[in-house]
């Protein structure tokens, strides 16, 4: 019985380490896949359903555990009728002046904040009040480009699934006013 052996052509990668990366690749697709998933049946639920609590009200929880002080969380959803409407119309001037204009991601406000940061060297926000919602909801607070990925990718999704209505009745009530303060209710 004659074996014939294959050779590896010198200097290519070893095929364990070649299968290693293909898997883990998918596994990481996989993952992004499944939060993305995640994410919009929540956002669906929060058509109708109030949520109990954000990923940011739980990093605030969680910090002040290391931190000295009591940490007392104020949340109480209420209904966008009975948040006033110059309050509305103050946050959505103050946050995203074209809110009814874009669908999540406001590409013009994008490129002049990226002009800005050249130009001045200066950095600022640009982030969209549908895009502070999801941070809000499902991401924390601590600033990464895979945060800022995330925002990008659950924003457009978010404004698919939920009315600019909902979405800005969403964002008024779980939006930190100040520390342990969750919501335009408790902020009063």
């Amino acid at each position: 019985m004659k074996t014939s052996f294959r050779r590896r052509p010198a200097g290519a990668p070893p095929k364990r380490k070649a299968g290693f990366v293909k898997r883990l690749l998918r596994k990481l697709f996989l993952a992004a896949l499944a939060l993305y998933a995640f994410c919009g049946v929540n956002l669906l639920l929060m058509r109708w359903i109030d949520p109990p609590s954000t990923a940011v009200q739980a990093q605030r929880r969680i910090e002040s555990w290391f931190h000295k002080g009591k940490y007392k969380k104020s949340y109480r959803f209420v209904p966008l009728r009975r948040i006033s409407l110059q309050l509305q119309h103050a946050v959505i001037a103050g946050e995203d002046g074209r809110f009814y204009e874009h669908w999540g991601l406001d590409l013009l406000e994008m490129r002049k904040v990226v002009e800005d940061d050249w130009s001045r060297g200066r950095m600022r926000g640009g982030s969209t009040i549908t895009q502070q919602l999801v941070k809000n909801l499902f991401l924390t607070t601590q600033g990464s480009v895979v945060r800022k990925g995330l925002e990008f990718a659950l924003a457009p999704l978010a404004e698919l699934l939920l009315p600019k209505r909902r979405i800005l009745e969403l964002y008024l009530n779980v939006i930190e006013w100040g520390p342990g303060v969750f919501g335009a209710e408790s902020a009063s």
